[in-house]
């Protein structure tokens, strides 16, 4: 499975202390230059840069460049420059899943027809695959970190619980 990631959910997961998530069901992620930029270098000493640096070290994410092309540069009209090298890895790579959580990066893949995921997502993948994790807590946690997530969206997530 190719799974290339935007800068978010490596933060936000880093933040909640469940980084080990991505790995656990993914095995290996691709980055876009942009992106570890952003993480490892823009965001030195907060929180992913750390985690994002000793992944590529590990060999379980791969920086990889996105191909400079024209829809390259009209997605960084709208798209910071780390969510359009990920749609646009994504693209190249030809990959079956896209990690990302900015709501206009996710209308973009979607109209590109990637295959997206977010935080949230990675976090009931988790709980569905049997990792052990209390979604209540993490969920809790994202949001005291700043993490938009609507009361609607964290009610249904929780339904069954």
């Amino acid at each position: 499975m190719v799974v290339v990631s935007d800068s978010g959910p490596l933060i936000a997961l880093s933040k909640i202390g469940r980084f080990d998530l991505l790995k656990l069901l993914f095995g290996k992620i691709y980055i876009p230059m942009a992106v570890y930029r952003e993480v490892t270098i823009e965001g030195e000493g907060k929180p992913g840069a750390k985690d994002v640096k000793g992944a590529v070290e590990e060999g379980w994410i791969t920086k990889r460049e996105a191909q400079d092309s024209l829809i390259l540069t009209l997605l960084k009209v709208d798209l910071a420059d780390g969510e359009a090298e990920a749609l646009v890895l994504a693209s190249d790579l030809n990959a079956d899943l896209l990690l990302i959580d900015e709501h206009k990066g996710r209308i973009r893949a979607e109209q590109m027809q990637l295959e997206i995921m977010g935080t949230i997502g990675v976090l009931l993948l988790a709980r569905k695959k049997g990792i052990s994790i209390d979604l209540r807590s993490a969920l809790d946690e994202l949001r005291g970190k700043g993490f938009r997530i609507s009361d609607r969206l964290y009610e249904r997530m929780l339904k069954g619980l």
